[in-house]
């Protein structure tokens, strides 16, 4: 297995002095973002598509520091309720798969997204429970007649270039949990009529599990289970007790109001130890993932450099495994 970043936060650098910190850090890969809520720091995505030099001008940078691109992150809302927000993100997200198999990857990383709650809404509507009836009428709707249609289509866009999409489960979007990645996934798949192993799976991101009451080990465990164990971030998150009994943990305070919060994201570590990163890690492996452990810093108490370097010391350790020759008891 090997270690990476979510090079989001290196916006305001180059891509050359990017790859060379990372590489001086001991990164094995790089997850570039390519458009919407991330960005596109480094490059614009367009210009480099159509571009074969500069394709491998940059396939020849990362190549040169040591590194791999381990996919493209193109975090929007392609199912978003307003016809050209959903018209943008969607342009960024096809653009970012038929970028990845030029660039090196197959994996492009992603929000399920979210629609309205019917068709004259305007803004998207995550729905958290059953009752009253009108939330089963939204959920009927923005599955049947938006999110299944949506990704079925882009299912088949995805099997022509040869990639595969790994949503990121996050509350706010229609697929949050291993149970809706795992619906959407078989029935966009069922209705776009492909054969074969799915293209629209899972990024797994331990951090927005936690505060969901998940545990990110089984979720690893039944993701994989049902092949759609596509990617994985490394982000922790650190749970407030003290707020969590008093107001739950579906907190939408901000997220800079780290006092009051009842869950805060952290580096990984800083929120849960090796008691849980190692069986994680772990679960990964039995579950025949091998891939990138891709670290996303989003903790406010730490600046890059140091929630970097600590996340990479730390999932070290977590990931060193050097199996036997033969099994001890032959």
């Amino acid at each position: 297995m090997k270690l990476g970043v979510m090079a989001a936060l290196f916006a305001g650098r180059t891509l050359e002095d990017t790859l060379a910190y990372c590489a001086e850090s001991g990164l094995d890969a790089i997850e570039l973002p390519v458009g919407s809520y991330p960005g596109a720091p480094f490059f614009d995505p367009a210009k480099v598509l159509g571009s074969t030099r500069e394709q491998n001008r940059i396939k020849s940078l990362v190549a040169d520091h040591g590194l791999e691109i381990s996919g493209l992150a193109v975090h929007g809302n392609p199912v978003h309720p307003v016809a050209r927000h959903a018209k943008a993100d969607h342009a960024a997200f096809e653009r970012a798969v038929k970028l990845a198999p030029k660039l090196g990857t197959d994996v492009v990383i992603t929000f399920s997204g979210c629609p309205g709650g019917s068709k004259a809404d305007r803004t998207p509507n995550w729905v958290t429970c059953a009752w009253p009836p009108d939330f089963a009428d939204i959920l009927k709707y923005q599955w049947d007649e938006v999110l299944v249609p949506y990704w079925a289509k882009q299912a088949k866009l995805c099997r022509k270039h040869g990639v595969r999409v790994a949503w990121e489960a996050h509350p706010g979007f229609c697929a949050y949990n291993p149970d809706t990645l795992i619906r959407l996934s078989e029935r966009s798949m069922k209705a776009s009529g492909l054969k074969g192993k799915p293209v629209l799976g899972a990024n797994l991101d331990p951090s927005h599990f936690f505060w969901q009451g998940i545990d990110p080990v089984e979720a690893a465990r039944v993701l994989g289970e049902a092949g759609l164990l596509f990617y994985v971030h490394a982000k922790d998150t650190e749970l407030n007790p003290h707020q969590g009994r008093i107001n739950g943990y579906n907190d939408a305070r901000p997220y800079t109001d780290l006092a009051q919060r009842s869950w805060s994201f952290r580096t990984c570590g800083w929120g849960h130890g090796h008691d849980f990163w190692k069986p994680f890690v772990s679960m990964l492996r039995v579950q025949g993932y091998d891939h990138v452990l891709s670290i996303e810093h989003e903790d406010a108490l730490m600046s890059i450099e140091e929630g970097l370097q600590r996340a990479i010391e730390f999932l070290t350790e977590s990931i060193i495994f050097e199996p036997p020759a033969e099994p001890w008891w032959t």
